[in-house]
Formats: C-alpha cells, structure tokens, sequence
C-alpha cells in the first residue's frame, strides 16, 4: 500500500499566510477605489516636472529648416523653451502636440519656444515637423552643440530661459501640458 504525503505544518501556514495576504489587499482595494474612485480632476500629473536652476543662457549657434543660421542671443527679452529631441524619440514625440498647444497659447506674450533636433538630417526632420504641424521654430543640430552647451545627454531635455538670459528651469523627459501651465505660465507673465 502505498503512503500518502501529508503536508508539513510549516508549508500549510505559509500557504494559508499568502492566502490571507492576497484576500486582505484585495479588501483594501475595493475599499479604496469604493471610496474614492478616480475622476479627471482627482488623476494627479505624473509627468517629469522641471528643476529649478539658475545659470547663464549658453552661446548656441545653429542653422534653421532653411539653412539660415540662427543664435540663442536673438531672443534676449524673450521667455525661450529650448528643447532637445529627436524623431526617433518617444517621448519626445509624445510631448509635441502639448508643445504645439503651449506656443500657440503664449507666442503673442513673447514667447518662443525652439525645438532643436539632435543630429539629423534635414530629410528626416522636415516630415516629422509636418506630420505634427509644428509653428515654432525648428532648428538643426547635427554635431550635439546643444547637448554640449546644456550638459545633457537625454531627451527629451527643456530649458526655459528667461527674458534676461538665464535658465530657471531643466527638464529631463517629457513635459506634460499641465506642467507647462504649472511652470512656464508664470515666468512668461512675470
């Protein structure tokens, strides 16, 4: 006849425990969510939000979509967003439409924003800016000088330069519409 393997005590409450555990935090979550289910207002922005920094505005020289060259010096007086992306980028593709919107929304209150594409060609830029019908300014940088110049090398990566010349506030990753609201409104405003 053959022996039937009875469990050992220590394994039967160790089952048991994770059992309890299981049931206990499903409790927890029904209540929650019972409690307070989320709504649009009570969803929180998780996005990257920006770092306070205080440094001068670094000399940036580059060329723009029509070959013309163009400097960071021509916007003193103006609330600059410089951005750092690529197309191949996903949350630098995911952040362009909230960009868009953003410029469009502060250009008359001198505002620029510059979105510089990280070694690229011409060729693969000029579809990517108009597949997302951006407006403001694209500018090209083939040899990394912006990453250099703002000693990054992520990206997406934002800067936002106020009207006399120094950066207030870094972002690495993506930039939601909210943050935007959040933070750059009221340096635009000041």
């Amino acid at each position: 006849m053959k022996k039937i393997d009875q469990p050992s005590p220590v394994r039967f409450y160790a089952i048991l425990m994770i059992g309890i555990g299981l049931i206990s935090l499903g409790i927890m979550l029904f209540l929650l969510l019972k409690n307070d289910p989320p709504t649009a207002a009570s969803v929180r922005d998780l996005s990257v939000v920006p770092v306070s920094v205080d440094f001068a505005a670094p000399k940036l020289d580059l060329t723009d979509l029509s070959g013309d060259s163009v400097s960071l010096d021509d916007y003193l007086g103006k609330v600059v967003l410089v951005n750092l992306w690529a197309t191949w980028c996903p949350p630098c593709r995911e952040e362009m439409p909230s960009l868009q919107a953003f410029y469009e929304k502060y250009k008359e209150n001198d505002f620029v924003l510059i979105a510089i594409d990280q070694e690229e060609p011409l060729e693969v830029v000029t579809p990517f800016v108009e597949e997302f019908g951006l407006t403001f300014p694209v500018w090209l940088d083939l040899d990394y000088l912006a990453e250099r110049e703002f000693k990054t090398s992520n990206l997406p990566s934002s800067y936002v330069i106020d009207r006399t010349g120094t950066v207030r506030l870094m972002w690495i990753g993506g930039i939601s519409k909210a943050n935007l609201e959040k933070y750059v409104s009221e340096i635009i405003l000041e």
